[in-house]
């Protein structure tokens, strides 16, 4: 995307129509929604929380500080909580929307430094189920294939993915497809999603029951012999055991548990294991769940039992979220992993990068996001370092979540805003934007792209990379350590060249690559390879792939007389997570509050129409919001966007996780819904009108 500026400001942003994978389309918030970055909001300068004795519940008293006195007092607590307690007591949150090479510096500023693993991001509480299965099955978790493939698919799947509004260029190319190419559209999704629209078969399955469906699609496929028996002796193992494991999957069982006729099931099942290439796609409706890992394997299962892998127009391919949530994830901020998966404890591979760091470092994996919040409220862990990331808004059940961060002895937040969790902290270090910073961010399809400054950093803030750089050199001087490699970079791309001697799937990318190219896909391992847009031709990571025996379980959270209602969360088109950027742009006046999208038989037994005010509540908290009716979401089901701090949806969710992954279910919470008054100081007049004439509304009405 280019920024065209005028004054130090963005006056408009496009795509070069020639320039892949976008071809000259961006999703609206790329378009329109970048005048944060000159937010009077925007934090200029250190801040240092002044009331540290009435406690974190306290509303913050800050003072500008210069950031030598802010970095000497970073440093300085953290060496002490490091020296008195262990560097595990100290856990940490990298960022999606940093660059990759500010997310390299963070993890070794933990792991050589403080020697501790505790470095993970938001990628725990979007696609862990998805991580974690991949892995198991084929040793690999990215996007298979490349976004350009899609314009050429024969046949694919798209499940728990809101495609239009969650990844709208994606979007398109997929509707392209089946528009021009008459590609066939499977649709597994319990929303009536605008994809809806373009399917061949819409299978509208039951909240929760996505293994049940999918396993009944491998039954079906194994009876009637539409597997490839040549690519399963060839490339994959555990197929046996696996067939034993699907015989009570039938289709009319299926749909007795998913509501999904037991025709549309065989349909589905004969139109991916005929077609000549398949693909599926997917997002946070499979892995957001406590059998997000299951949900992720019982589609690994059909793909590698059709031989939909290897080949340029197949493969497994979940759809990452941030602009750069798949660049954060291969440079290193996972608690198990350094850059690109090499894992933690490996002796080889702790050894690689002993030698360039010239430090020992800890083999042992550490906590996920989810177990850092636990952490804090067993005094386990008593600091954190979080970089661009807002746990106040975007883990589950945020009271228990507040009670935690309170306990902590140390909190610094890394941002361009204070947000919901800067609220809390001790420090607030201003970061630069996108906008005004150097680096590489890495697409959801494994491209490595540049991305340049176009304005001037506001106030005194600093790029990421460069105010880890400073602080690393603080604390180095305190341990009395001095790595090999040190924090004495001038320049990202010097810090990207420190990536590549350790991460051998980087060696053939360097920058003049990249902007000869405008991108390269990895694994590239030389600078004569081109790159890599669809893996496993020939092998996959593990050697061969994994049959994985799946069951279908119920352990989320259910429906009862108290709470009859499912709560399902989300993402809408014009937001993005907690909205610390969309929520400072023009798109909040497009789409200014949430909404509680309930089915119309549903609104009529609680006599509810669309603006009416309603309190949804769970055991765990309640908000109040608007109902918006429509039959998109099915009966017995609401959806609420987790987007907006007023109406927080995650005061709401459970926090019960995927016993491998680690991720909250985000999508199966009991709740119930009771009409009630507005708010006390809410502006009718003026937010009333917002609803009534159209500007949120019934998306089936809009399609």
């Amino acid at each position: 995307m280019n920024l065209s500026v005028k004054d130090g400001l963005i006056y408009r942003v496009d795509a070069p129509f020639e320039a892949a994978p976008n071809y000259g389309m961006l999703c609206v918030k790329g378009r329109f929604g970048t005048d944060y970055v000159k937010h009077p909001g925007r934090v200029h300068h250190p801040l240092i929380r002044t009331n540290r004795d009435a406690g974190r519940s306290a509303p913050p008293i800050w003072r500008e500080a210069s950031w030598e006195e802010a970095l000497d007092y970073v440093a300085g607590e953290l060496v002490r909580i490091a020296q008195t307690h262990g560097g595990d007591a100290i856990t940490s949150y990298a960022s999606a929307k940093a660059t990759n090479e500010d997310n390299y510096i963070f993890q070794k500023f933990m792991r050589a430094l403080l020697g501790t693993n505790n470095v993970d991001h938001c990628a725990r509480l979007c696609h862990a189920g998805s991580v974690t299965g991949l892995q198991l099955a084929i040793g690999s978790s990215a996007m298979s294939n490349s976004i350009a493939e899609m314009a050429n698919l024969d046949t694919f799947i798209v499940t728990g993915s809101n495609t239009t509004e969650t990844h709208p260029v994606i979007a398109n190319f997929l509707k392209r497809a089946v528009r021009q190419n008459g590609a066939k559209l499977i649709v597994v999704d319990p929303r009536h999603i605008e994809m809806v629209d373009f399917a061949t078969l819409w299978l509208r399955q039951n909240p929760g029951t996505d293994v049940a469906v999918f396993q009944a699609m491998a039954h079906v496929i194994v009876k009637e012999k539409l597997y490839d028996p040549d690519f399963i002796a060839q490339r994959t193992e555990g197929f046996d055991e696996y067939l034993e494991s699907l015989e009570a999957y039938t289709p009319e069982w299926a749909e007795a548990v998913s509501g999904v006729p037991a025709g549309a099931i065989r349909e589905a099942a004969r139109i991916y294991a005929q077609a000549n290439r398949a693909a599926i796609y997917w997002g946070m409706g499979i892995s957001q769940s406590t059998h997000g890992t299951d949900n992720t394997l019982s589609l690994t299962n059909l793909a590698l039992m059709c031989g939909h892998v290897g080949q340029a127009g197949t493969g497994l391919n979940p759809l990452r979220g941030q602009n750069n949530v798949q660049g954060c994830s291969d440079s290193g901020g996972l608690p198990n992993v350094y850059t690109a998966y090499q894992r933690v404890d490996d002796a080889e591979v702790q050894a690689r990068f002993e030698q360039v760091w010239g430090t020992a470092l800890n083999p042992r994996p550490g906590l996920t996001a989810t177990e850092m919040v636990d952490g804090a409220l067993t005094g386990a862990v008593r600091a954190m370092f979080i970089m661009g990331e807002n746990p106040m808004m975007s883990e589950p059940n945020q009271n228990h979540t507040r009670h935690a961060l309170e306990q902590l002895e140390f909190l610094v937040c890394q941002d361009i805003f204070v947000n919901e969790t800067g609220e809390l902290a001790d420090v607030i270090l201003p970061a630069t934007s996108f906008a005004e910073k150097d680096g590489t961010f890495t697409n959801t399809d494994r491209r490595v792209q540049r991305c340049r400054a176009a304005v001037h950093p506001v106030g005194n803030s600093r790029p990421d990379w460069e105010i880890l750089c400073d602080l690393g050199r603080r604390v180095e001087q305190r341990l009395g350590k001095q790595l090999a490699s040190g924090f004495n970079f001038s320049h990202p791309g010097e810090i990207w060249e420190e990536m590549r001697r350790v991460t051998p799937e980087f060696w053939g990318i360097d920058y003049a690559r990249i902007e000869r190219e405008g991108g390269v896909h990895w694994p590239c391992p030389s600078f004569d390879h081109p790159g890599t847009p669809f893996l496993f031709a020939e092998e996959f990571p593990r050697g061969r792939g994994k049959f994985w025996e799946v069951g279908f379980g119920t352990e989320s959270e259910q429906p009862d007389a108290e709470y009859p209602f499912n709560l399902s969360t989300g993402r809408v088109l014009y937001h993005w997570h907690g909205s610390t950027m969309t929520g400072r742009s023009r798109l909040e006046e497009i789409y200014p509050e949430a909404t509680c999208e309930m089915h119309p038989e549903d609104a009529a037994q609680l006599e509810l129409v669309t603006g009416d005010w309603v309190t949804v509540s769970s055991r765990r908290g309640a908000i109040q919001l608007r109902v918006l009716v429509t039959g998109r979401s099915p009966q017995g089901t609401i959806f609420i966007p987790f987007h907006f701090a007023e109406a927080a949806a995650n005061l709401l969710t459970v926090t019960q996780l995927d016993k491998r992954a680690k991720i909250p279910d985000y999508k199966n919470t009991a709740v119930k819904v009771v009409k009630s008054a507005a708010p006390a100081g809410w502006d009718e007049g003026y937010q009333q009108p917002l609803l009534a004439r159209g500007a949120i509304k019934d998306p089936l009405q809009v399609h």
